[in-house]
């Protein structure tokens, strides 16, 4: 390695570190644990990474003993010899970096395999307040960014400090075994250039975290304003000339560091060079003085010279070594903080699968209250200081209701008193703080969140969909559908001829959230899934509001047909839809106010009279 390239190494090394974080002091023992699966690989890994710095030290000495050789007039058998160690040396230098570079890939690529998975599993258990609390952005950047901070504990700073460490000392034993005042001399010129190194290091981190917190928010700024909603509502209320406006401004802002990072890193590693090149002319100087009067053969001072381009690197490299850990070991963390989040929603030890035969629903006493901020989220991911330890206000109060196998309840309602709540409780998204949920009389939290999943569907009223194919979006449902069954699903739903009338049918991508079907066919579209689900236990929350005054007559017709024989829980604002439940429940304020028929809530001039008249009033 040149001592230019030895200057620039030190430089990115440095104007990479990041301001030192606090991380958990059981950090680095969960690093180990969670790497003991790879201690075979990491062994042979340090291995060859010792192998291969030692062989960076034996060619110096073999180019000196070639020199030694021709002063002396030794044969040319000699010298060839020489020659063929050095070639072979070189060999063997190629095969072990090539096997070093292997096992780094294989370990960091590992590493990050491993991190991501987990954490991704772990953020699928998490609940549905967890989503509603966090930055997307963030929590992304936990799988990507941090995740790969901490693949260089392994991949780079790992391999680096051992290879380092054990060139520093073969290097320095050597030098100082050839010629220790040369050595000496040599090293009066270190702090030139770490002290420089250090200066011109804290510099370039904050100008780097400077670009990357511009580069963050334009990203942040595109994904927003670039998606289907986000570029509607820039265009709606005519802004694009002032978002436009702040995006060159930010742009601008990287480009000016951009250009200030490239002038003094040029003249940081040209002031580096200049450093390292008269240590080495010192070198050259007093080791030709040395070896003039006979004290030091020529060899030798070549032999020094060469070893002193290899002494500066691992120096700096381990005067920094520190930073790199803790830099590793904070991505570490902030991944560990995701993992040591506790899901609220898991399955409980001697969790069961629900039997056979019809599915009843029964609220007994439930009340709920969201939970705090504190038990389901992390303050870093909301980007506030401190998470909000109070608990959530009551929302639910004494609910308790019965749903016969085979039959309709539905729930109406002004907006806020809990109906959804309800919903969610029955699909286990969140858990009653008091009272049950009983499924054919059993706690669903008795039951495996598998077998309760297969037993409750649920049809929210934003008609989600995934930007993926109308057949992957309908498979989510059931993965194991044919397409015969698909086209049913679609016919049943009103959505067939929709879909037969698109360039690629079943393949079409129906674009980010669905924004490439209409409202009504999105709709259509959850209604189609649900009744591939074909579970025992439906909830419909305002599954129909999307929908014009035909196709809402037309669904309806399906989803009756869908609904026959199954349990039903209905959300409806509109209350024409929900006249023939079996029973319905008016819930205000998270209370049950009244229940009855249609008929019977009519003849009691109750709240459920009252909404009714405002809704048929014309």
């Amino acid at each position: 390695m040149s001592m230019e390239n030895a200057a620039w190494n030190s430089l990115w090394r440095m104007s990479g570190q990041e301001k030192g974080k606090a991380y958990a002091p059981t950090t680095p023992r969960r690093v180990l644990a969670f790497a003991g699966v790879y201690k075979k690989q990491l062994l042979v890994f340090v291995f060859f990474s010792v192998c291969a710095a030692v062989l960076t030290v034996i060619t110096p000495v073999l180019a000196g003993r070639v020199v030694d050789a021709i002063v002396a007039g030794q044969d040319a058998s000699v010298i060839l010899k020489i020659a063929v160690m050095i070639g072979v040396v070189a060999i063997f230098s190629a095969v072990f970096a090539l096997i070093v570079r292997w096992f780094s890939s294989r370990l960091g690529e590992g590493i990050i395999f491993d991190l991501r998975t987990s954490v991704f599993d772990h953020v699928q258990k998490m609940p549905v307040a967890f989503f509603t609390r966090t930055r997307t952005g963030a929590l992304v950047s936990r799988l990507n960014n941090d995740v790969i901070g901490a693949q260089a504990a392994f991949a780079g700073t790992l391999s680096g400090l051992v290879s380092n460490v054990v060139a520093l000392v073969l290097t320095a034993g050597v030098m100082f075994s050839t010629s220790w005042q040369v050595t000496l001399a040599a090293l009066v010129l270190l702090p030139i250039f770490l002290f420089p190194a250090r200066r011109f290091g804290r510099t370039l981190a904050h100008l780097r975290r400077e670009a990357a917190d511009h580069n963050a928010a334009m990203g942040t700024q595109m994904t927003e304003r670039f998606s289907a909603p986000g570029a509607t509502l820039i265009k709606l209320f005519g802004r694009p000339a002032e978002e436009s406006r702040q995006f060159a401004m930010r742009a601008g802002r990287v480009r000016d560091i951009g250009v200030k990072m490239t002038m003094r890193q040029f003249f940081f590693v040209t002031m580096l060079t200049l450093v390292a090149a008269l240590a080495l002319a010192l070198v050259y100087g007093l080791g030709g003085l040395y070896a003039t009067r006979g004290e030091l053969a020529a060899g030798d001072v070549v032999v020094l010279g060469m070893l002193l381009v290899q002494l500066y690197s691992p120096l700096t490299a381990l005067a920094n070594a520190r930073v790199e850990i803790t830099s590793a070991l904070v991505s570490f963390d902030r991944v560990f903080e995701i993992l040591d989040l506790d899901p609220l929603i898991k399955d409980a030890p001697d969790a069961r699968i629900l039997e056979p035969g019809p599915v009843g629903v029964k609220f007994k006493g439930v009340s709920f209250a969201y939970p705090s901020a504190d038990k389901v989220s992390l303050a870093s991911l909301e980007d506030v200081a401190v998470l909000d330890t109070r608990g959530g206000e009551t929302v639910l109060h004494d609910i308790g209701f019965e749903i016969p196998a085979g039959t309709t309840v539905a729930l109406v309602g002004s907006s806020g008193a809990g109906k959804s709540t309800i919903a969610s409780l029955l699909s286990r998204l969140y858990d009653v703080d008091s009272g049950s949920v009983e499924l054919a009389g059993t706690d669903i939290r008795e039951l495996k969140l598998d077998s309760l999943r297969s037993t409750v569907s649920m049809v929210t009223q934003d008609g989600h969909l995934f930007h993926e194919t109308i057949r992957a979006n309908l498979n989510l449902a059931n993965p194991e559908a044919e397409d015969a069954e698909i086209w049913q699903a679609l016919e049943r739903a009103r959505l067939k001829e929709t879909i037969l009338a698109l360039p690629d049918g079943l393949d079409t991508v129906v674009g980010e959230r669905g924004y490439r079907l209409s409202g009504g066919e999105r709709q259509r579209m959850t209604i189609a899934r649900l009744l591939l689900a074909a579970p025992q236990v439906v909830i419909l929350d305002e599954a129909t509001a999307a929908l014009d005054s035909s196709n809402e007559a037309a669904v309806q017709a399906a989803l009756a047909e869908a609904l026959a024989s199954r349990t039903a829980l209905v959300i409806a604002h509109r209350l024409s839809t929900i006249r023939s439940a079996d029973q319905i429940l008016v819930v205000e304020g998270g209370r049950i106010v009244e229940r009855g028929t249609h008929t019977e809530l009519l003849a009691a001039h109750g709240r459920y009279a009252e909404l009714h008249e405002t809704q048929f009033a014309q």
